[in-house]
């Protein structure tokens, strides 16, 4: 039997009992705690390979290591060494390196990162900086007795891993320790992602209210993303294909007028709390009830994600999650690359897409265990590709349990006047 949003076999996790502010008489997101937390299952994963230290750029790695946000404008700005058994040495970018340290008392070390801007400076420069980079690190590695460990070396580019590979010992490559890391989520992480998925579903009901024929799909996303800022979040993301354009991948964001008897779909996804992302799409019909092709495609869809989400048991891999979703050529497409993003869960976190992945494409043939703490979001469309779907989107957290619902607005086609 085909399952409904009414009649749902995935359990909801319990409602938060606090909104996104900071207070004194209530337990709430500790930040403090949050950042701890980080550090220490870094740590745990480090030993666990063997390394000593890894040596990590971009701003989602950064963070989870530090609890720090820096410029991003180019690559490489500033970067973080990070060891196992000792306190991360910062180097922040010029003028950060100043400014950063009274108001982050808990990083004791900085120093001032070296950077070679995205290569404007031509390739000769880029090399000599690069070399002054990679002598920086060995420096702090022989001062941290570590110049002849392994280094793990993640977010670089070619220019980094070229002169570490010259100056320092072990350069081992470091993103699948971070991917590893991320990949299961601390309480205080989970935490951050159930506040994202409020602010979705809070989102998620402005736009439903403030929707109706004649505004354009900008418009829309402007209330949706008003609701989302006003509650807190640290950034907020909604965009709408409607109309002719409601399949995938239709272009949004094209300041299309919404008319009567639309069809539409929108997603959240990138709207974050303390930088942790939420992934979430809902499917409207405007000023009528929805026909009764869209509400069969949407139980289909529902059923299946549904299946999907219940496979997604510690212990399990993502092998048996995957075969829920349908073969490529059953949907109309030669091969699975034809639908990655479309028919896909994904860890998501301070990255948008984190282990692991659940998909035709690779989970059959790569299995990846499924893990208490991840926290996934699983996706799908329906109806007629090219000319009219439907669309949903879930958030998971895989619990001792199973599986449980983070976000609660009604997967359902809604109908908006």
């Amino acid at each position: 039997m085909v399952q409904s949003a009414s009649d749902r076999s995935i359990p909801y996790l319990p409602p938060l009992t606090f909104g996104p502010g900071s207070v004194d008489w209530q337990h709430r997101i500790d930040p403090a705690e949050l950042r701890r937390q980080r550090m220490e299952r870094a740590r745990t994963i480090l030993k666990e390979r063997g390394v000593r230290a890894i040596l990590a750029s971009g701003s989602e790695y950064s963070r989870y290591l530090t609890g720090l946000r820096g410029p991003e404008f180019a690559p490489d700005l500033w970067y973080v060494l990070f060891p196992a058994e000792s306190d991360p040495i910062v180097f922040a970018h010029a003028g950060y390196v100043v400014n950063m340290p009274p108001e982050t008392p808990w990083i004791k070390e900085w120093r001032v990162a070296r950077s070679w801007l995205r290569g404007i400076p031509g390739n000769a420069a880029c090399v000599y900086e690069a070399a002054e980079f990679a002598k920086d690190v060995r420096s702090e590695l022989e001062i941290l007795h570590l110049a002849n460990e392994p280094l793990a070396v993640a977010g670089f580019d070619a220019y980094a891993w070229t002169a570490l590979g010259e100056f320092c010992s072990g350069v081992v490559p470091g993103d699948e320790i971070m991917l590893e890391a991320m990949a299961i989520k601390t309480p205080e992480e989970v935490s951050c992602l159930r506040m994202a998925g409020a602010i979705t579903d809070r989102m998620w009901s402005a736009i439903a209210r403030g929707m109706h024929a004649g505004m354009t799909d900008s418009e829309v996303a402007a209330v949706g993303r008003a609701s989302g800022s006003s509650a807190g979040a640290e950034r907020v993301v909604a965009g709408f294909r409607s109309g002719p354009l409601a399949h995938e991948r239709g272009m949004k964001g094209t300041n299309l007028f919404i008319t009567p008897g639309d069809l539409l779909f929108g997603n959240v996804c990138g709207t974050s709390y303390l930088g942790y992302n939420a992934c979430s799409y809902r499917t409207f019909s405007v000023g009528r009830e929805p026909t009764e092709d869209e509400r069969g495609w949407m139980e289909e869809l529902q059923g299946r994600l549904l299946g999907v989400i219940s496979e997604l048991v510690p212990g399990g891999d993502t092998s048996s999650a995957a075969r829920h979703f349908p073969d490529a050529k059953e949907l109309g497409f030669e091969k699975e690359a034809e639908l990655l993003t479309i028919e896909i869960g994904h860890g998501i976190g301070l990255h948008q897409y984190e282990q692991p992945v659940v998909n035709r494409q690779w989970s059959l043939e790569f299995p990846q265990e499924v893990k208490e703490g991840m926290v996934i979001a699983v996706e799908g469309r329906a109806g007629i590709p090219g000319l009219s779907t439907v669309r949903i989107e879930y958030m998971v957290v895989v619990t001792k349990d199973g599986p449980m619902l983070i976000d609660r607005y009604p997967t359902d086609v809604i109908a908006v006047s």
